[in-house]
């Protein structure tokens, strides 16, 4: 092996050791700590390696690839949040969350990549040099993060495995073989916009640990994989702008068709689409049927007859208002299915009033139905 490998060997290892036993014993890589960290880390690998330029021609072609991949993810993704429904993300837009959350964050991203980046150019194409900056890269980031779980039981110690460790895995390793292959302005790209959607975006998708562990695993191997086939493909600059027109134009319209789909079905927002799952409103309303709620408080101008929409428990139920009454500045519903004999045998109260109902759409919402049932 040669001296330099051997030297940066030892550097990997040494803070590879380091952070595993900062993990173990207390959370002191985190946040702007981490961050230091790191910088100390580019520093001293400066210092006894130097830096490189980033001189990869084609990082702009895999800049667009990754676009191009991330955005039929969150296609995909939030098309499957229509099936398996969406958490609200709380205000991270406060001065507070910027500076504690947000920006440690980024900072940690760029110089992580970096000196990521600068670890493989040293490598020069070491095989074992490269696994070893990915396990260094993986523990740097498992660093600090083990005590923010309890291990009580099997299941805890799975959830941290499926939600934590498999994600970092698979992002590492794809980062690994992006930075190789085109510098680490790609990899940048990804990560920032993976990382930092959950914050921005109003709601995500809120699949179960199974279902994320398996989506955390397998998209960034598809990316990992399109890189790949780029640099089998011809790389001709004229033939690559028109093979990615072609590839981005497409997905505008379905972008946008997600983007009022997840809108009408997230009921976070003033309309809200769900799908029937009984049939105690035939024949006006079927089951399989999507109805669109429009909230609405205002009960005054709620007139008896009208379809409404109010939830019992954990259920949204769609029924006809037949009487509404007023008690002390508070109403007070009474509904009946359609298709049923007598009326609800309950009283609707305004907490569990959501709206009325006025939009039906025939038939869609039948694969919404059979999922849930399952």
């Amino acid at each position: 092996m040669k001296k330099g490998y051997l030297r940066l060997l030892i550097f990997e290892l040494t803070f590879m050791l380091i952070f595993i036993l900062s993990g173990f014993v207390s959370s002191i890589l985190s946040g702007y700590v981490k961050v230091a960290s790191i910088v100390v880390m580019l520093v001293l690998f400066k210092f006894l390696f130097g830096f490189e330029k980033d001189r990869h021609r084609y990082w702009k072609c895999i800049c667009i690839e990754i676009a191009i991949c991330l955005l039929t993810y969150f296609l995909l993704y939030y098309l499957l949040g229509v099936l398996i429904g969406f958490a609200k993300v709380g205000n991270y837009w406060t001065i507070d969350n910027i500076i504690h959350i947000m920006l440690p964050l980024i900072l940690t991203i760029i110089l992580k990549e970096l000196l990521r980046y600068m670890m493989l150019v040293k490598s020069e194409g070491s095989k074992l040099l490269i696994v070893i900056t990915t396990l260094f890269c993986i523990t740097l980031d498992l660093s600090g993060l083990f005590n923010e779980y309890v291990f009580i039981s099997p299941y805890s110690a799975f959830s941290f495995l499926a939600v934590t460790v498999i994600p970092i895995i698979s992002t590492n390793i794809f980062c690994s073989y992006s930075s190789y292959k085109a510098g680490y302005k790609p990899t940048l790209f990804y990560l920032l916009i993976k990382s930092l959607y959950v914050y921005i975006a109003p709601i995500i998708p809120n699949p179960n640990e199974y279902f994320y562990s398996i989506i955390e695993l397998i998209v960034p191997m598809i990316f990992m994989y399109r890189i790949f086939r780029f640099f089998q493909m011809e790389r001709d600059e004229e033939v690559l702008r028109d093979y990615y027109k072609k590839k981005l134009v497409p997905l505008i319209i379905p972008t946008i068709i997600v983007v009022i789909i997840v809108y009408l079905t997230s009921g976070y927002f003033r309309y809200h689409a769900i799908a029937i799952g009984s049939g105690s409103m035939t024949p006006n309303i079927n089951k399989g049927d999507v109805v669109v709620i429009e909230k609405d408080k205002d009960y005054d101008k709620i007139d008896i007859g009208q379809v409404i929409a109010y939830r019992k428990g954990n259920v949204i139920v769609v029924h006809r208002l037949i009487k509404k009454i007023e008690v002390d500045d508070k109403y007070y519903f009474y509904t009946k299915g359609d298709a049923n004999e007598s009326e609800d045998n309950y009283v609707i109260t305004e907490d569990m009033f959501i709206g009325i109902v006025n939009i039906r759409i025939p038939y869609i919402g039948y694969p919404a139905v059979w999922v849930n049932s399952l």
